[in-house]
């Protein structure tokens, strides 16, 4: 069963009963969004927890749907999370659902999932920020009517994340596409990469703090300083990646950088310079395939609930 159907009425007889919420948490860097959705998939309520201490952070989420729960008086059917990472993601193992080594301090080998199955006691799945958002945009966003999709985040770090053949690629692993090599600029030579392991990677030379390095903070710079050409060339070429490897339907991309007024048309316009005319890629063609989340900063949020929500009907009983 697709993840677009889950909500189009498959579980009539339990959806019809009221009070039945899905909760999500978009587990960031420095910020926890989570939310609360009903059974047509509007979102009740919702509350962003900065990242602090772990135990501090998972603490106050907890209480948050908690709290919800109670006052609605309803029942949460299930959690998903999508989380920064690295991720154990091989359900196999006995860390299934825990940070990996990160430069978070404190975070490293956090049990994510368990701690909030445990405490919450219901069913939670987890997957990666990128593909949190992902789900969210091919399910209700700026993908919905798209058979393939691929969602970049350019933030503090770079992912992406791959949708085909009616699920997420990857599983149990996920793609470390930040660390693709991508070709560098003449006038970025000398720029030492944000990346300790690789010194021409796309995290290291596109990230937000790569930018930011360079640059300065990006939103007091003017539309047309030289670093938002230097940044498209990069993410055109990601893209171009993407879309050579996978022929996805909706290249979305997401994430604080790409906030910022112009650059969309500016990486649009390096890969059309890049693809010259390859495999019939138009400049139309482009405009319709690159372009930014339908959610907005609520793609990773919904798309967690919906990885909840996904599990759940994996696990409902057949009926005969």
């Amino acid at each position: 069963m697709s993840v677009s159907e889950l909500y189009r009425g498959v579980w009539a007889d339990m959806l019809q009963k009221e009070n039945r919420f899905y909760g999500g948490v978009d587990a960031g860097g420095t910020t926890f969004k989570c939310g609360v959705f009903d059974d047509r998939w509007r979102l009740v309520e919702s509350k962003r927890v900065p990242v602090t201490h772990p135990e501090k952070t998972i603490a106050a989420c907890i209480e948050f749907f908690r709290k919800i729960v109670a006052r609605k008086k309803g029942t949460l059917l299930s959690l998903g999370i999508a989380s920064f990472g690295p991720l154990n993601l091989d359900k196999s193992s006995a860390s299934y659902g825990s940070l990996q080594i990160t430069p978070k301090p404190g975070w490293s080998g956090q049990p994510m999932k368990r701690l909030f199955e445990s405490q919450l006691k219901v069913d939670v799945e987890i997957d990666t920020d990128v593909n949190g958002a992902l789900l969210g945009e091919q399910t209700f966003g700026a993908a919905r009517d798209c058979n393939s999709s691929a969602y970049i985040t350019v933030g503090t770090g770079i992912g992406a994340g791959v949708f085909a053949n009616g699920g997420l690629i990857g599983r149990p692993s996920h793609p470390e596409f930040g660390h693709i090599a991508v070709r560098r600029r003449t006038e970025d030579e000398n720029f030492v990469s944000e990346c300790p392991f690789h010194s021409d990677c796309l995290e290291g030379l596109a990230s937000a703090r790569a930018f930011e390095r360079r640059y300065g903070v990006a939103r007091k710079l003017s539309d047309s300083h030289p670093g938002w050409q230097l940044e498209a060339d990069y993410l055109a070429q990601a893209c171009r990646s993407l879309y050579l490897s996978f022929r996805p339907d909706r290249i979305i991309l997401g994430g604080g950088l790409m906030q910022a007024k112009g650059l969309l048309e500016k990486v649009r316009q390096e890969l059309n310079i890049q693809m010259d005319g390859y495999a019939g890629v138009s400049e139309d063609l482009v405009r319709e395939l690159v372009t930014l989340p339908g959610l907005g900063d609520q793609a990773g949020v919904t798309g967690a609930a919906l990885l909840g929500a996904e599990r759940l009907e994996k696990e409902k009983p057949a009926i005969s």
